[in-house]
């Protein structure tokens, strides 16, 4: 794939860019081993200042990079300007709590006299240059939620973005040069995806995390376990959203409707498959068709567009492979299936709704990478557990009910990162994400996210005084 911007709302290539040679990408291997050896021994003050700053700046530019944001990949511009938004809200979290969640630690005076020490600490420190592999679905969050937790904790960043968001990977190289960190602390390498493996081998990289499709992640995972290289992958995902009889019907339907089209239909995160309780199957997909039917299909730019493009024009066209097999096979269109009439340039597809899906059809175990929903009937909790688990993946959850024995219940069996009780899941950086299965490993955000690049150190100290 080039390095271009695309404008999935045309089909009009913008600009493109030439991949960096291996001589740029050297110097900035050298900027960034160096930069981290002064960024290490910086304060959390003086990092916490530095964060602020960028968030600021991030605040500042909300409207400009929003537009970037849609005219690379597609989403709705309010839904861009809410990211912006996100994403400075993160850095000024981790700007305010990265020295209480890095504390040194102490164990019990009563452990450490019986390993003979007359004190024990646990301290934290940066690993140095961590390679971030990110996708174009969320061209800032994704990034964000990497560099700030790392750059807090002392690491220093060299971006690998997707080919398509090239000019908003290099806005956040810029962002965080004009907030004043040195030069080489964050960096975008404008590479294709065959330059990450020589980048990740070189010893001067220490770590690497990744969120994108399961063959990028099989081939980061493959490269760092020859190196031995610490990674975190947080991969697709086929999410769940349970409606149980007692469930608020007509909430869990309006944001069933958020849940799958959120971003186009394009987040690891959405909602994809609706799992119904038989008792309340056909009022559910009532209303969700009905609200499904009557979202907004359009220019992205249009405050008033609900749904935009998909990003590329070969996301479309695996998602129309997996509808037309599941149709082919007997699934039920409810609403949408097709194109929409009227905007024969982009790459916008209908949102839709399918029922009568089987496990033997693809889309049944495959992600629906766009604005396309499955739903399914089933009799009781067992049945649902089961059909929730039917997945390679194990990102995250939804659930809709009030009944606390059927919490209990999903809360021990479901398989996933996380479970959402009568909502929509959603990342916040106070709270740990990230799954299983085939969806990944480690954690990003929270405590958990800002130690998964950091050297968990055991000093001890001997009782005569000797180390």
């Amino acid at each position: 794939m080039p390095i271009a911007t695309v404008n999935p709302a045309t089909g009009e290539t913008l600009t493109t860019y030439p991949q960096m040679s291996p001589e740029e990408v050297e110097r900035r291997l050298v900027q960034a081993t160096t930069a981290f050896r002064e960024h290490r021994l910086t304060d959390f003050p003086q990092r916490a200042r530095l964060m602020v700053r960028a968030a600021d700046l991030l605040d500042a530019d909300r409207d400009t990079v929003a537009a970037l944001m849609t005219t690379e990949m597609g989403k709705p511009v309010a839904a861009a300007r809410a990211e912006a938004a996100k994403c400075a809200k993160a850095m000024r979290w981790y700007a305010e709590h990265a020295a209480s969640l890095l504390a040194e630690e102490a164990p019990s005076d009563a452990d450490a006299h019986d390993s003979g020490a007359s004190r024990v600490s646990v301290v934290h420190r940066p690993l140095g240059v961590v390679l971030a592999v990110m996708p174009w679905n969320f061209p800032l969050w994704q990034v964000v939620r990497f560099a700030a937790p790392a750059l807090m904790a002392g690491n220093v960043g060299l971006l690998k973005h997707a080919s398509n968001v090239p000019q908003t990977a290099l806005y956040l190289e810029d962002l965080f040069r004009r907030a004043g960190y040195p030069e080489g602390c964050f960096g975008t390498l404008l590479i294709g995806s065959g330059g990450v493996e020589a980048v990740l081998r070189d010893p001067r990289v220490a770590a690497a995390t990744l969120t994108g499709s399961e063959p990028a992640g099989r081939a980061v995972a493959a490269v760092a376990g020859d190196e031995v290289k610490h990674t975190v992958l947080e991969l697709g995902g086929s999410d769940p959203y349970v409606v149980m009889p007692s469930a608020d019907l007509e909430k869990a339907a309006r944001t069933a409707v958020t849940a799958r089209v959120q971003n186009n239909g394009q987040s690891c995160i959405a909602a994809k498959r609706f799992i119904v309780h038989a008792d309340v199957y056909d009022a559910f997909a009532e209303r969700f068709t009905a609200a499904m039917s009557a979202l907004t299909v359009g220019d992205p730019m249009d405050e008033k567009t609900d749904v935009g493009p998909l990003a590329t024009e070969g996301g479309r066209a695996d998602l129309e492979e997996l509808v037309d097999d599941a149709v082919e096979q007997g699934a039920t269109v409810l609403c949408g299936g097709a194109r929409p009439q009227g905007l024969d340039r982009g790459w916008f597809y209908q949102p839709t709704v399918l029922a009568d899906v089987r496990p033997g059809m693809r889309i049944h175990h495959e992600e629906a990478f766009g604005p396309v929903a499955t739903l399914y009937r089933v009799a009781g909790l067992d049945e649902a557990v089961d059909l929730a688990n039917d997945t390679p993946f194990g990102l995250s959850s939804n659930v809709w009910t009030r009944d606390q024995d059927e919490v209990r219940r999903f809360t021990r069996d479901i398989e996933a990162g996380g479970i959402f009780f009568n909502g929509m899941t959603a990342s916040h950086p106070a709270f740990p994400f990230g799954g299983v299965k085939r969806s990944g490993y480690g954690r990003e955000l929270s405590a958990q996210g800002i130690r998964e690049f950091c050297n968990v150190t055991t000093v001890w100290h001997g009782q005569d005084g000797q180390e």
